[in-house]
């Protein structure tokens, strides 16, 4: 099995692929099947997370690309600033992992999520593509709001 162990220059003369959704591209550990057909294990940093595009190494020299999987999302275009901020607020209040636009955002499909926005009057589409959500503020994968009280 190969076990991909870091992060590696994408000039590196790539192997073979590993296309995985968004939840499995936050996972440090895991076992996985390239786009080849191999076995792999992933050993990465805690807290990391593959993007479409990066690049996996193992300890063999073997490179690895990540690609960003299809997934059905749910899909708002809103050409208001405004608009846009406001829906973002309450997606983020929700703890829904956002990718943003200029012009919209997407999100895991969630009939429910999907009936809240048509609620505050804004229409969804549900499209397949690849999810490449905002990283957020953390980037070390902690979930500490960072707040102090008192």
């Amino acid at each position: 099995m190969i076990q991909l162990k870091s992060k590696t220059d994408s000039a590196a003369v790539i192997h073979s692929s590993l296309t995985l959704p968004w939840h499995k591209r936050c996972r440090s550990r895991q076992r996985v099947k390239l786009d080849n057909g191999e076995e792999a294990g992933l050993f990465l940093e805690r807290g990391s997370i593959l993007r479409g595009g990066d690049v996996l190494c193992s300890e063999e020299g073997l490179a690895i690309q990540v690609v960003a999987a299809t997934e059905k999302l749910s899909t708002i275009s809103c050409d208001d600033p405004l608009q846009l901020a406001r829906l973002c607020y309450h997606l983020g209040n929700r703890h829904v992992d956002l990718q943003i636009a200029s012009d919209g955002l997407s999100y895991p499909h969630d009939h429910v999520l999907d009936e809240m926005i048509c609620g505050l009057g804004f229409h969804t589409r549900v499209q397949e593509g690849p999810f490449e959500p905002e990283s957020g503020a953390y980037d070390d994968g902690s979930h500490s709001h960072g707040h102090q009280h008192g």
